[in-house]
């Protein structure tokens, strides 16, 4: 009997002691998930607060128009309120085009009022100073291919007459070159030249001198 009841007993504690022995993995692994979900509602409920997000850049195709219609409607706003008595500034436009073309005219008219290039001793080279001649009486040729002009050579009392009148030449043959560089026609300028005979001031002093060697820009008609 006592052998029936210990060997029927036996099994039972061995049943018994097998499910307790069996629970204990099931209850670790219980706790270590139950530890994890724990950790992650912690930092779910953490008051940490973290940075706005970066502003995103929308480059989708109807982006550009709908950008375009909000600017179209706060323009049109705008409009509203000038109407509404907002002050709105009008300028008128600049014609630039006319104030270059009124300026070019009048410096071209003083340069033309001069029409003398002068030289210096014993020289037929056209100094810089006189472009400004040079190219206005230039342009007032290429306006009207009509127009004639006539350019006399002429030279101060020193030398002998044969000299200054071949030195009278080439002065007037040197703003002839100058122009025609700039567009005019040959058949449009002539060169002559009268030496000493037409002085433009009598005198014997550098004064005289120096306004007596000159090439002067006639109308030829």
């Amino acid at each position: 009997m006592a052998g029936e009841l210990s060997g029927a007993a036996e099994p039972k504690m061995t049943m018994e002691w097998t499910m307790k022995l069996g629970q204990k993995p099931v209850r670790r692994w219980a706790l270590r998930a139950g530890g994890a979900a724990l950790l992650v509602w912690l930092s779910a409920c953490s008051t940490t607060r973290l940075d706005a997000p970066a502003p995103v850049e929308d480059r989708r195709p109807g982006s550009s128009a709908a950008a375009a219609a909000s600017a179209a409607s706060g323009s049109a706003g705008l409009k509203g309120d000038s109407a509404q008595g907002v002050s709105e500034t009008r300028v008128a436009p600049v014609d630039l085009g006319a104030q270059g073309s009124a300026g070019s005219s009048a410096a071209d008219a003083q340069a033309r009022a001069q029409r003398v290039v002068y030289f210096d001793f014993d020289s037929f080279s056209v100094k810089e100073e006189y472009r400004g001649v040079v190219e206005a009486n230039a342009r007032y040729l290429n306006a009207d291919r009509k127009r004639r002009m006539l350019v006399e050579g002429h030279t101060d009392d020193r030398g002998g007459r044969e000299y200054n009148l071949a030195l009278g030449q080439k002065r007037a043959e040197s703003v002839v070159r100058a122009m025609m560089l700039l567009g005019p026609k040959e058949v449009q300028l002539e060169a002559v030249s009268y030496g000493e005979e037409r002085p433009a001031v009598a005198g014997n002093g550098e004064a005289a001198w120096a306004k007596n060697r000159r090439a002067e820009l006639k109308d030829n008609p």
